[in-house]
């Protein structure tokens, strides 16, 4: 299905280039028609992360929702999740976040939720495009039926709280030393104060936005600085969460980083021992390591792979009953609690793992030694296609060199005009000639 503004994750560019106030006003407009349902007075909720086009993006939305008849509450910095919750905590119609996630400052994004707390569906998607492309004129409001906007208190400690509640009554983190990395962004008030509350030993980074230093060197796609506090400070653990907080890293106590395939492992061993596995198995991407899939085999608790994107993942999860998932980048849904990737939920119930077992991170999250897994990007001509008789061969043979043991994954991206080959299997060098055999390939398919 082709979309015109709406990628795997909401809609997301250049700020004011791409993502103008235009079309954030187009975007209000459409959703809220879409949205608008019976004869009650409808509302939506906005959140945004700390970068400094959300301002603009914010006041654009306020708009387009006004002028088709929505109320609008507008939260301020939190994260992803939290909006998710408190669309359907606040039952609101709508629900927009407005983040580029682990993006650079100079993106933005709009991510939409249902009423449910669930992302929107393609389908729906693409009846907000059709709308954005046409004459809205005839469904806008009368003069005396327009939405009004107001800002609201109150949003952090209901998220803390929720939060909070996700763990087990008795379990608390007195004596825990954390280093918690915020990247300057959406959760740099909610996840410091909410591990204060807990008992633990506190040292907050990445909690100064200033509008342009979301994920810059800090947060969980850059975590030198968060795992040199650890060692700094003898921390015992630290969680690195990106620009809205929906995927988190974890640091041993060591300075190691703990991937979301462990991280997974973790929380769904520990889960199907306490019965709380709603099915013997989660479900997690393309790109998840082959080491995942094999030890939680071993534990009888089978992998159900997905393309990448964590809505796939839900998707799956949703129709299918499992209520564990994510992705090897930091995505951890949780179903019993969030109805998308909540970062901050993730590592508090690693906390509680750890707590239980009174173990090192360093020994409690590292559950199994990953596969040599390569993945390499090739520039290309946005639209290029991997349909190209050389490449198809080039691929063929990749899959042949590394036979049952390995994975080859040759796929276009999403967000970048690159197409992402990855390899994985037992032998590294075997695995490395066949992904660069591949990249080979689509180089000069591309020149």
């Amino acid at each position: 299905m082709v979309r015109k503004y709406f990628g795997t994750d909401g809609i997301r560019g250049r700020a004011n280039r791409v993502i103008t106030p235009e079309l954030a006003l187009r975007v209000g407009q459409a959703a809220g028609i879409v949205f608008r349902r019976g004869e009650h007075r409808h509302r939506v909720v906005i959140g945004k992360d700390t970068r400094l086009s959300g301002y603009m993006i914010e006041t654009a939305l306020v708009a387009g929702f006004t002028s088709v008849g929505m109320d609008v509450l507008l939260l301020g910095p939190m994260p992803t999740p939290a909006v998710g919750m408190l669309t359907r905590s606040m039952r609101a119609d709508l629900g927009v976040m407005i983040s580029a996630s682990h993006n650079p400052y100079d993106d933005n994004g709009i991510k939409l939720f249902g009423p449910d707390g669930f992302k929107l569906s393609d389908q729906v998607e693409v009846e907000i495009e059709t709308l954005m492309d046409s004459d809205l004129t005839r469904q806008l409001a009368a003069s005396a039926d327009l939405g009004r906007a107001k800002r609201i208190d109150g949003v952090h400690d209901r998220y803390i709280e929720y939060a909070k509640r996700t763990l087990p009554r008795a379990l608390d983190l007195d004596g825990m030393r954390i280093v918690v990395d915020c990247a300057n962004g959406a959760a740099y008030r909610v996840a410091p104060a909410a591990l204060w509350e807990l008992g633990a030993d506190v040292i907050s980074i990445g909690v100064d936005p200033d509008g342009f230093n979301i994920n810059k060197e800090c947060g969980s796609t850059d975590l030198a600085a968060v795992s040199a506090k650890v060692r700094e400070v003898r921390a015992d653990i630290g969680i690195a969460l990106d620009g809205d907080a929906d995927r988190v890293m974890i640091i041993d106590e060591r300075g190691h980083v703990v991937d979301g395939d462990q991280l997974l492992a973790v929380i769904a061993e520990s889960w199907n021992e306490d019965g709380r596995l709603a099915k013997p198995g989660i479900v997690a991407t393309v790109m998840s390591n082959l080491g995942l899939e094999r030890y939680l085999a071993g534990r009888g608790i089978g992998l159900i792979r997905t393309p990448v994107g964590d809505r796939y993942v839900l998707e799956r999860m949703r129709e299918d009953g499992y209520n564990i998932g994510g992705e090897q980048s930091g995505h951890v849904i949780l179903s019993d609690y969030s109805t998308t990737g909540d970062g901050f939920v993730a590592a508090l119930q690693v906390l509680a793992v750890v707590r239980n077992y009174g173990k090192p991170v360093s020994e409690v999250c590292h559950r199994f030694e990953p596969l040599p897994q390569i993945l390499k990007n090739v520039k290309v001509a946005k639209g290029t296609s991997i349909d190209n008789a050389r490449v198809r061969s080039a691929i063929s043979a990749a899959e042949k060199k590394l036979g049952r043991n390995g994975r080859l994954l040759v796929r276009p991206s999403g967000t970048e005009p690159v197409i992402r080959v990855m390899g994985e299997g037992d032998d590294k060098f075997l695995v490395e000639a066949a992904v660069d055999d591949v990249c080979q390939a689509l180089t000069q398919a591309a020149a």
